[in-house]
């Protein structure tokens, strides 16, 4: 049974949402504000949070890093903006995807559903590896894990999916648009410029000079590749 928690200061959004959910089999905790958020995110595991952006006595963007300081739980943004920057930012805080208010509840469930799906650790072909050395990274397949000179890096699900693709493919390049739809799904309402942010965190956690990249390179035109 999945567990969600669902953030959001108006109760009838909160109440509309834990039904909806519930019905699906899910289990549902609610939380008001920002810092019952937190409290709640550290106390306890789940597999997906529903994140309002604007919550009383703690931001959600805030709510959201704080969160990334100590789990890869994937996190929803809910804004009731359209704006751009909402969006961008809630990413730029370790975010996975957000949704615009209003929204349709089929909608919220499907795009749950989805990441979750993509969040459980993928069946690799036989003659995969299951850990990846390359330099100084070590990639664990089933751990989910990411070490760098041995240390572990803290990667969000997207953050992980990309650098498994990428390491897996070396030389390879991914246009933007592609890497959109391998990573986020073909049905993802946003733009390639996610894939970008993703990129420049993806390199502040793995390569010693990130306007430098040792790894994850850009090629020009085209998009990105892994180099070994």
């Amino acid at each position: 049974m999945a567990k969600v928690l669902v953030v959001d200061d108006e109760k009838l959004i909160v109440k509309g949402i834990r039904f909806s959910l519930e019905q699906d089999g899910m289990d549902v905790d609610c939380a008001y504000d920002g810092e019952e958020a937190l409290a709640k995110a550290t106390e306890n595991s789940y597999d997906m949070i529903l994140l309002d952006v604007m919550l009383p006595k703690m931001d959600g963007f805030t709510v959201c890093q704080r969160v990334r300081d100590f789990s890869n739980v994937p996190i929803v943004m809910l804004t009731a903006k359209g704006d751009d920057m909402d969006k961008i930012l809630g990413l730029e805080y370790g975010a996975d995807d957000y949704i615009v208010k209003p929204f349709n509840i089929l909608e919220v469930k499907a795009r749950i559903k989805a990441i979750m799906r993509r969040s459980l650790p993928k069946k690799e072909s036989r003659d995969e590896a299951r850990i990846i050395t390359s330099g100084d990274l070590t990639l664990d397949v089933d751990a989910r894990k990411l070490m760098v000179l041995g240390t572990e890096v803290s990667l969000t699900t997207k953050e992980f999916d990309m650098m498994q693709l990428l390491i897996n493919n070396p030389g390879k390049v991914y246009s933007r648009d592609v890497l959109l739809d391998e990573i986020w799904g073909a049905d993802y309402p946003g733009d390639a410029r996610t894939v970008d942010v993703h990129i420049r965190r993806l390199r502040e956690k793995i390569e010693p000079n990130p306007s430098e990249p040792r790894y994850v390179h850009t090629k020009w035109g085209s998009g990105y590749y892994y180099q070994k």
